[in-house]
This record gives structure tokens, C-alpha cells and sequence, in this order.
């Protein structure tokens, strides 16, 4: 289950699915809210919650939604930039049960920053580093936005750094990453709603972080169950399927979600072959 806890980043990147910046707010969810939809979704079997935004470190409920999750037995990842992180989040990050997630881009900072809009390389390297210092589970996905860019050396280098879980990603036409027409059904990769969920910092579901124009209902309107086995979800789900019934499902990567193999899903990385990431199985265009 993603939840985007916040649509105030302090970065722009180019191709944010969320649209995210520094003027987006944390939403109409409170943090009763969010606990119990955390609440709901443990009673329905997830297994992980992962934290997205916007930036989710931004988020003052993180910390405390982060050990609700933990206390419900559910494991968390956090997608964040990792341009920022405060000293007692890090306390907090460090915890049994908790995974990072981060995007990547270029070993050249300039090109890093043509793509997130500030000079976010050093900063993010050095808390990619710091983050393996402490032994926290990391995945980082490299997404290539354009011909040329140094994403091939990205990898390199953070397998220098001592990353094993890297996944690579093409640019996501969503949200700030559209390039040509509208975000639609040929930027999903076909395992929108299987096992996994989206919940915006209004409410609204989704099947997928990318999904976004396909809502099947609000949490602050009904319970996650009545919304999952309702009429809507159902359309959705049957949309999803007659779409992806003539043509193979692939491996996304929401720079903010899972990513895996043939199973876009935020609970596969744990229990995949391999890397399952901001842009490795299944994760949106997304910089945290």
C-alpha cells in the first residue's frame, strides 16, 4: 500500500508523476486518518505501507505512523529524495522493519540537478551513504529521462558505494513526466490493483501511484474494504484488464513505488529475485 502522505517536496523534478514542489500542502488527511487506514489494510493482510509524497520526511506524522505501522506488524519503506533528513528521523529510520527507497540520476552533478531543479547530488550521495552506514535497507532506482544522460554511470557508482538493490526505469509519461498527449493506460505496466493500493493525501484510492485519473473511492468517506469490493473498484479492475488482455504486462518503476520483476508491487521486494525499487520493478516517476 502506498501512501502519499504529502505533496510538498522541496525539489521539482522534471518528471514527477505527483507533481510535487515546494507549494504543495500534506493534504486533508489527518493523522487519525492515515492510522486508520493503516488500521484497515493490516486487517485486510498488507504486509508493507510504503510512505511516498511529495517528500513524506517533510511529513510531521511521518515518525508516528511509521511505529503504528511497525506496532500493526507491518513493514514500512520510505521513498524519499534523501536530500534532507533530520537527525531524530534517522533514529527513527533505523528501526528493525524499516527500508528506504531513493532515486538517482547522474553522476554528474549538474545534470542531477538539471533534473530535480536544485543541486540535490552531494546531498542525496551523502545520505545514500549515511543510510548504508547505518545498515538500513536501501533500494535505489535510476530512471533514464534522455538520450545521453549518465544514468549507466549512476549505477556504477552506487554500486561502488556498496548498493546491491539498483533498479533502472524509463521516463513515466505522468504527471510532470508527460511529454507528448496525456498520461493514460500505455504508461501502466498492467499490475495496477493486484495486492496493492494508492491512497492520496486527500483520500482518494487508486490502483497505483500512476493510476492517478482512475479513482475507485475515498477513505474519509468509507471504509478501505466497502471502497476494494465495491462497484467502482470492480470497473477499474475490469478496464485494467480488457486494456492488458491483448498485450504483455511489463515492469514498471514509480520513482515512489515497487518494482520487480513481473509484479509491480511495493511487498516485492523483500520476496523478489530482484531489485524492486523506484525504478526497478515497479516504481514511479517520482523523486520522493
Amino acid at each position: 500500500m502506498w501512501l502519499e502522505i504529502t505533496g510538498k517536496c522541496q525539489l521539482e523534478c522534471t518528471h514527477c508523476y505527483a507533481e510535487s514542489g515546494p507549494t504543495g500542502g500534506h493534504g486533508l488527511m489527518q493523522v487519525g486518518d492515515w492510522r486508520r487506514v493503516v488500521d484497515q489494510a493490516a486487517e485486510l493482510g498488507a504486509g508493507m505501507v510504503q510512505f511516498i509524497g511529495g517528500e513524506p520526511t517533510l511529513s510531521p506524522a511521518l515518525p508516528v505512523l511509521i511505529d503504528h505501522a511497525l506496532g500493526r506488524g507491518v513493514e514500512v519503506e520510505v521513498f524519499t529524495n534523501m536530500v534532507s533528513i533530520h537527525p531524530v528521523l534517522w533514529d527513527v529510520l533505523t528501526q528493525p522493519g524499516v527500508r528506504l527507497a531513493t532515486s538517482y540520476y547522474s553522476t554528474d552533478p549538474g545534470e542531477h540537478a538539471a533534473i530535480t531543479r536544485r543541486p540535490t547530488h552531494a546531498r542525496t550521495k551523502a545520505n545514500i551513504t549515511e543510510a548504508l552506514r547505518r545498515s538500513i535497507p536501501l533500494r535505489v532506482g535510476v530512471v533514464n529521462l534522455w538520450e545521453g544522460q549518465r544514468s549507466d554511470q549512476a549505477v556504477t557508482e552506487l554500486r561502488a558505494l556498496g548498493l546491491t538493490e539498483i533498479g533502472t526505469d524509463r521516463l513515466r509519461q505522468v504527471g510532470r513526466g508527460v511529454r507528448t498527449g496525456a498520461a493514460g493506460l500505455d504508461q501502466l505496466c498492467g499490475h495496477c490493483g493486484d495486492g496493492k493500493i494508492a491512497i492520496s493525501p486527500t483520500g482518494q484510492v487508486w490502483p497505483c501511484v500512476f493510476s492517478r485519473w482512475m479513482p475507485v473511492g475515498n477513505v474519509r468517506e468509507r471504509a478501505l474494504a466497502e471502497i476494494l469490493a465495491g462497484p467502482r473498484a470492480g470497473e477499474v479492475s475490469e478496464t485494467l484488464r480488457t486494456a492488458f488482455a491483448t498485450r504483455p504486462r511489463s515492469a514498471c518503476d514509480p520513482q515512489c513505488g515497487p518494482n520487480c520483476g513481473p509484479a509491480c508491487n511495493p511487498s516485492c521486494w523483500p520476496h523478489g529475485t530482484g531489485p524492486c525499487g523506484p525504478n526497478g520493478g515497479c516504481m514511479p516517476n517520482y523523486d520522493g
